[in-house]
């Protein structure tokens, strides 16, 4: 048992700690963007188009209820097709990234929602145009709770990649499968909990920090 901890348990906390910070970056550079443009494009905001909305609405919808696990599968083809393989880490990771990337878009549109509407009607009447509303009102003022929902993304994608293991990604997940579950070994399997509570712990704390440091209506 220690023999497989002191070998694998350092590969597992590196390839989940690699899974999860690769996906959340992408999902972030992808999520953030559709859900300003969720957003904007909503009726009575900057950019009003029942079009694209109510098409974005429907593609993002779809994606975020297919569970984690099945999407990975059906996706295989086109996991396939892009990292050319259907297995691995980087195959993890881009499974990762389109499950979560539609999910911080809504949290990001809800954290838009969530600016005074009073205040972009306040800023637009002083002769700003919506681009400006957008990089001087919208994104600042709605960056804490933008932090917020990225930390709460961020803990989602660790326990998925539990599931990495059916991919052959590794991780904490796959650890405690192989090494734990499948071999009735139960502190193994304790072990790999631990770290992922931890884990856990430590970005939820780092989101919390860092939200209340941005939090203007604290000051």
């Amino acid at each position: 048992m220690f023999n497989i901890l002191y070998h694998e348990l350092p590969n597992a906390i590196f390839d989940t700690l690699f899974m999860t910070i690769s996906a959340s970056f992408m999902a972030l550079i992808l999520g953030l963007p559709l859900g300003l443009l969720l957003h904007t494009t909503a009726h009575e905001e900057l950019f009003p188009s029942f079009l694209i909305h109510c098409l974005l609405t429907i593609i993002i919808d779809s994606i975020r209820a297919i569970p984690f696990i099945i999407l990975a599968f059906y996706l295989l083809p086109i996991t396939r097709a892009v990292i050319g393989s259907g297995i691995g880490i980087s195959s993890v990771i881009f499974v990762l990234t389109i499950s979560a990337t539609p999910f911080y878009a809504r949290i990001a549109e809800l954290s838009f929602k969530t600016v005074d509407h009073n205040l972009v009607e306040a800023v637009r009447s002083m002769g700003a145009n919506r681009f400006q509303i957008i990089r001087y009102v919208l994104i600042p003022e709605a960056l804490p709770s933008l932090i917020t929902g990225f930390t709460v993304m961020v803990i989602s994608l660790i326990s998925a990649t539990s599931l990495a293991g059916y991919l052959g990604g590794g991780g904490l997940g796959d650890l405690a499968i192989r090494y734990g579950y499948q071999r009735y070994n139960t502190i193994i399997m304790t072990i790999a909990i631990i770290f992922l509570i931890i884990l856990n712990i430590i970005v939820q704390w780092t989101g919390d920090q860092i939200a209340q440091k941005l939090d203007k209506t604290k000051y």
